[in-house]
Order: structure tokens, then sequence, then C-alpha cells
């Protein structure tokens, strides 16, 4: 009988291979638009309190593949437990999102905790990967997951999101030392936290970059490709068969080559590029994933038939993981995310 790992769509596609119907997944496929999401949410009586629950944050994890028959489940964890382990304060305001304590001083960053630390935190998180992978079905593959250092350091600068990341970048040219020693310290702390996910069971780890579209030029190349590249190295150092996905978000041309520039194994795209665009510019290199508007996933209807078929069509040519540009919102339709699996399914 051939080796399970081997049928994996997903692992197909990532080791390079071409296939008639590109696997399928979604970012935020577990999450707030599903029924049976929020009331597993309610019986853990909020959002960190499911993270860590291993039992529960798996039973959230599943839900999707059992709704869908997605291709892999992406453990369902956040960005941003990665600093609450270093030691930052996090909690999470309803309608608003996360607050954390910031880092804005070296007093701030000298309190952090050593990254030989962080498991202490995040031990229920590889329990949640543990249970996850005795429970999936056999072809469906487990995605672990990361934030990467930028990202995570703009949330830790800013105290919440931002539209701009402005606070991040006042302290890369106000203190460049200080914002360099806090993306060291995530991005050591990203490498232990990834390799402690696959260790537990991950078969592919993603790392999200979220706000790389707001560093440009030579910040661009020292923030968002040098840290993936250093996480990339690390993971394949210690894990060499374990793909890696990288997620730098509104990157435009930052995507051409950053399969080259940093070892991974997959470019995610968001949807500011076009499918044909990504074909000709970046699937050249290896593995792309995405790109549908998530906005399709509200909205139903032939557009989001035409438009599916328009993305698997331009990236049938090469390696292809079918995926949103973006994570699905909570205002998304569950019975579009079944018409868009359909139409990629029916080829």
């Amino acid at each position: 009988m051939k080796d399970a790992v081997q049928t994996k769509t997903i692992l197909r596609a990532l080791a390079g291979e071409t296939l008639p119907t590109p696997p399928i997944w979604m970012m935020r496929q577990a999450g707030r638009y599903l029924p049976e999401y929020k009331a597993t949410r309610a019986q853990a009586g909020d959002f960190l309190s499911l993270c860590y629950n291993p039992e529960l944050a798996a039973e959230v994890t599943l839900q999707p593949i059992r709704r869908y028959g997605f291709d892999a489940a992406i453990l369902f964890a956040d960005i941003l437990l990665v600093p609450q382990a270093l030691g930052a304060d996090l909690w999470f305001v309803t309608g608003e999102g996360p607050r954390l304590s910031t880092i804005t001083a070296q007093s701030d960053f000298d309190v952090l905790k050593p990254v030989s630390a962080i498991h202490d935190t995040l031990n229920p998180i590889y329990e949640t990967v543990r249970i996850l992978r005795k429970e999936l079905p056999e072809e469906t593959t487990l995605i672990g997951f990361a934030g990467a250092p930028w990202t995570v350091a703009t949330y830790m600068i800013a105290g919440q999101g931002t539209p701009d990341q402005g606070p991040a970048h006042a302290l890369m040219q106000g203190n460049v030392a200080l914002f360099e020693a806090l993306l060291a310290r995530i991005t050591a702390a990203t490498i232990e936290y990834l390799s402690a996910q696959i260790d537990a069971g991950a078969e592919v780890v993603k790392i999200f970059d979220s706000w790389a579209g707001s560093l440009k030029g030579e910040a661009f190349q020292k923030y968002a490709v040098a840290p993936c590249a250093e996480i990339t190295a690390a993971i394949k150092a210690r894990h060499p068969d374990i793909p890696i996905i990288g997620f730098p978000r509104e990157a435009g041309d930052g995507y051409i080559g950053f399969h080259s520039k940093t070892g991974v194994d997959c470019v995610a795209l968001d949807n500011s590029v076009s499918a044909e665009w990504a074909a000709a510019k970046v699937q050249v290199d290896g593995c792309v994933q995405g790109n549908l508007a998530s906005s399709h996933m509200v909205t139903g209807g032939q557009a989001l038939v035409d438009e599916t078929r328009a993305i698997v069509k331009a990236l049938s040519n090469g390696p292809h993981i079918f995926n949103l540009g973006h994570g699905i919102t909570p205002d998304a339709d569950p019975e579009n995310v079944r018409l868009m699996i359909e139409t990629v399914r029916a080829g």
C-alpha cells in the first residue's frame, strides 16, 4: 500500500507536482462564519481560553474538515500567542480585536522572557497538534503556523493592530537597535515554536506576514525576506522534509523571487495581484497558493464561480494550492464556501 503521506495532495503540490485538480483549504477556515464554531467558542468562554484548550481547539480545527472535506486543516491558534509566551500581556476586546502591553523602550524589552521559556505557555498548542494528528482523516494534511517577525512586532510595538503599522515604522527609524533586537527575539522564538509544532505532528508550516506590504525597498528585504529566510533555514536544518509556505501579504513585486530568497516551498498570494501575473512571475519558481478574494465568500453567485474557475485555469500549468487571498470574514455564507469547493473540484 502506498504511504498515505505520498497521496496527500497538498504535500504533492508543495513538492512541485502539477495536479489536475488543485488541493484546497482556506485561511481562517475554522472561524466565526460557522455556527458550530460559535457554539464551541461560547463553551470555551473567550477566544484565548479556546486557543489554550487543546480539546476544544482541536474540535474547531476539525469542524470545517467534517463540513467541507478540505484537503488540509490548519491548527487553530493565534499569531499573538508567541508575544504572550515571551511575557507580553495579551487580551482581546470584543468587537475590536487584540490588545498587548507595548515594547517601545529598552526597559520594556528587558523584561521579556528568554526564548527557552516560551514552551511553558505554548505546551497546550502542541497538545492540540497531537490530538489533530490522531483525529484528522488520513488524507488530510495538518498545517501549523506562526506570524512572521515583522507582523508580530507591529502588534508588540503598537499594542494593537494599526492601519499603517506607524508605531513599528517609527521605532524602526528612531531606535533601530531596539527594533532589531525585538525582531531577533521574535525570530528565535518562532523557530522554536514551529519546530515544536512539527515535533508534535504538523506536516507543513506557514509563516504569516500579514503586514509585509507596508515594508518598502530595503526594509522589505531586511525585515520581511531576511527573517523568513532565517526561520526557513533553521526549520529545514532540523526538519528537512517539512514544507514551508510563506505569505508576505500585499508584497506586490516583492512576491517575485520570494521562493529563492527565502527558501520557502510555496508562496501564498493575496488578491491584489492577478493569477495570470502570479503564473508568469511567481509560479515559475515553485508552488503558489491563492488567491480568490474573500469577499466572494460573502457575495457568492456566478461571480464566485467565474473567478474561481479563472484562478484555477490561470495557475493550472504549475503547482498550485487553491485558497483565498486573505482570511474568510465572519459575515461569509457557509454555502458560498461549499460552492467554491465544488467549483474547484468540478474542473
